[in-house]
């Protein structure tokens, strides 16, 4: 056999292993139900909501752990009302267990709800570590975000990565999702000429339908919807449909170079979905080896 042929394939198989999935606090029924399509010790996100409190996302990251998978909590620092505030959510973490990896951002507010204008602020508190954690995830946008100028982006990641690598931690990338391969590619080949080199996980829509996924995507900044439809692989004209992110794996896993763009993993963000994510990861793995 041709092995031009299978490495595409072999690679696009090798980005999925030990992929990672992300959750709400209110999505803890669909991960019971989703458990026995998921691997054991897979990294679950716990995201940090407006409308969610600490006992909300406290209960989703014990659920997480209870089922046997990897409880990833985010701390949104803008979010934060107080130091105190940040130290309740941490040791009630560590009471459960749930404190050695964690995801640290910004936050969606344009004004800091309390002392945290970043999550750069939050890791040098000391507080992290304080409270047992080892691991700490970071955010990465390929495509830019519509707040942030392309310069700032770039002075956050390196100085959060800096901040890692002078800790007691490991950590990683987590990237926003995307609809086009190119320009992710492109930013990882960058993210290693800038001297960064933790392994990223790249976010990556879970199958979902056509006018949530658009949703998304304007919210985010992401394109446009002409250009994600063109790229992704379904029609405007069809907006009730179900897409997934097969063309858009395919396309990283082609233009993906080890040496080039270092370790990288894949992060699905599932809109509730997560037995249906699993069920298609399956499924995909299936069909490419």
């Amino acid at each position: 056999m041709n092995p031009a042929v299978t490495a595409p394939a072999a690679v696009g198989t090798a980005l999925l292993d030990d992929f990672s999935l992300e959750m709400t606090g209110k999505d803890v029924p669909a991960l019971q139900e989703a458990r026995d399509s998921i691997p054991q010790g897979t990294r679950i996100n716990v995201t940090f909501l407006a409308g969610e409190d600490h006992a909300a996302r406290l209960a989703a990251a014990r659920a997480v752990r209870r089922c046997g998978f990897v409880p990833v909590p985010h701390v949104s620092a803008r979010r934060l009302p107080s130091r105190a505030a940040l130290e309740e959510f941490l040791a009630g973490l560590a009471a459960d267990g749930a404190a050695d990896n964690v995801f640290v951002v910004g936050g969606d507010p344009a004004r800091p709800e309390g002392p945290y204008e970043d999550a750069l602020a939050v890791i040098r508190t000391g507080l992290l570590e304080r409270y047992g954690v080892r691991h700490v995830g970071i955010s990465g946008y390929p495509e830019g975000h519509p707040a942030i100028t392309g310069p700032a982006l770039w002075s956050a990641l390196t100085d959060k990565a800096a901040a890692i690598g002078a800790g007691p931690f490991t950590g990683d990338v987590i990237t926003q999702f995307g609809f086009d391969a190119q320009p992710v590619l492109d930013w990882l080949a960058d993210v290693r000429a800038r001297g960064v080199d933790l392994p990223v996980r790249i976010g990556v829509p879970g199958p979902a339908g056509v006018r949530r996924l658009l949703g998304y995507a304007t919210r985010f900044g992401i394109s446009t919807s002409a250009s994600v439809a063109r790229k992704y692989g379904f029609s405007l004209t069809n907006l009730m449909g179900t897409t997934g992110p097969d063309r858009f794996l395919r396309a990283l896993s082609d233009g993906y170079d080890p040496a080039r763009h270092g370790t990288v993993k894949v992060h699905f963000y599932t809109f509730g979905g997560l037995r249906t994510t699993a069920e298609w990861i399956t499924d995909y793995q299936r069909r490419t080896r």
